[in-house]
């Protein structure tokens, strides 16, 4: 039976559509995982919707796992919104201060985050998040959280997290299609960066590298604050298909050859280390050499690292993030992944583990990041002292815009909550 303390977070991934659903533990205040539901992804092409009813069949295989696993029924869930049709462009917001006294309150900071979203896109373009960076009072800068400090002029640098419209209405439709109301949409990058990303991380600096199937997400924080994302089109599907036009072999050999075989490190492995095709499939011949599979992971994940890099360079963040780079999807698992990483960025690299969870053992399945991501965001939504409130612990939060042109579950008292969310 469905109960109001459980919560579900879908990820419509390129490779796998997943569903979590978690209730919030009362001893350790952690959530804990009580359903899981994962599909092979139908319907979708480099993370864009291109058949809504092949995304909506398969995402209720997910669903209906999900809710057997958790005896429960899901009718709301914290959706991911991904796919290489995700920018961000930055943007600035002034007001005057209302009140004649000077003193900064909440309905200011909601004007000016307003005024820093009022700009213009292409018609097939709409504003899915705004994240305020900082604050500036009369001209002084830096600040977080100004709620009860006076001045006259208010002003905010904001990140705008944009998305193409037709994607986003055929998202909604496929949540039609399955009776799901959505409680909020949260970029991937945002919602994996909350659960293998510390705090520390995030104030020091740190380039969170989400290689999914057919994308990249790429967030990158810094002083608490989510400064820029993009998307790389080129995941972990493209070292799949390298390494079968290499080898000559079928997609579902090439994929058990990168799982079982691959590395990214060649240096590592001798030519002499031989695998024969036939041990992997009865129907295919050969032998292929384990340094060559590595030489071919090595290309594709430099070029990867290579685009990542030219993202930092837009805003002049390269070799210049203390925290280095945390690695996440299910390409993370890689051996060797981390020394090249170390190689390309010439920083400190680590692989990203969702720790705040309780239940089933899912912190260290890396592809699964987005998906536990929105639970702890739900989590924390529901740790919030009013109704509906929303919550993204370690960046500063300037308000939701859903898809669809409406206020999703609970946004309109988003804004109500700024100085406790604000970091």
């Amino acid at each position: 039976m469905a109960s109001s303390h459980n919560f579900a977070g879908l990820d419509i991934g390129s490779s796998f559509i997943r569903v979590v659903v978690a209730q919030k533990d009362e001893v350790s205040s952690k959530p804990r995982v009580i359903g899981l539901g994962t599909a092979p992804s139908a319907g979708l092409r480099r993370g864009l919707i291109v058949d809504a009813d092949e995304v909506a069949k398969v995402a209720a295989r997910a669903i209906e796992d999900a809710e057997r696993m958790a005896d429960t029924s899901i009718d709301k869930v914290y959706v991911a919104v991904g796919g290489a049709h995700i920018s961000a462009l930055p943007s600035r917001g002034v007001v005057a201060v209302a009140r004649a006294d000077g003193r900064i309150g909440e309905e200011d900071v909601n004007r000016v985050i307003d005024a820093a979203q009022a700009i213009a896109l292409s018609q097939n373009r709409e504003i899915i998040h705004a994240i305020p960076k900082e604050f500036r009072v009369d001209g002084e800068g830096g600040m977080k959280n100004v709620v009860g400090m006076s001045g006259v002029r208010l002003e905010v640098d904001s990140v705008l997290i944009t998305g193409a419209s037709p994607f986003l209405r055929n998202l909604e439709r496929v949540l039609e299609m399955l009776d799901l109301r959505p409680q909020e949409f949260i970029p991937s990058s945002i919602a994996t960066a909350r659960a293998v990303l510390t705090p520390r991380h995030k104030e020091l600096g740190v380039m969170l590298l989400d290689i999914g199937g057919t994308t990249t997400d790429i967030a990158v924080f810094e002083e608490g604050s989510c400064m820029h994302v993009s998307v790389i089109p080129i995941g972990g599907a493209h070292i799949t298909n390298d390494i079968a036009i290499g080898l000559k072999t079928s997609l579902d050999v090439a994929e058990r050859i990168k799982n079982d075989f691959g590395s990214a490190l060649p240096s590592s492995i001798t030519k002499r280390d031989i695998i024969n095709v036939a041990d992997l499939d009865p129907r295919e011949s050969g032998e292929f050499s384990r340094k060559a599979v590595a030489e071919i992971i090595e290309a594709r994940l430099e070029e990867i690292f290579d685009l990542a890099n030219e993202e930092l360079k837009k805003i002049e963040r390269s070799r210049m993030l203390p925290a280095g780079v945390v690695i996440s999807g299910g390409t993370a698992a890689l051996p060797g992944i981390l020394e090249l990483a170390k190689k390309s960025f010439r920083l400190p690299t680590q692989l990203g583990y969702a720790a705040d969870l309780d239940g089933a053992d899912l912190g260290n399945a890396f592809s699964l990041g987005s998906a536990l991501g929105l639970i702890l965001l739900a989590a924390d939504a529901q740790s919030q002292k009013g109704p509906g409130s929303f919550k993204l612990p370690n960046i500063a939060w300037g308000g939701t815009k859903a898809i669809g042109g409406r206020t999703s579950s609970g946004g309109d008292k988003i804004k109500r909550f700024l100085k406790s969310l604000l970091p």
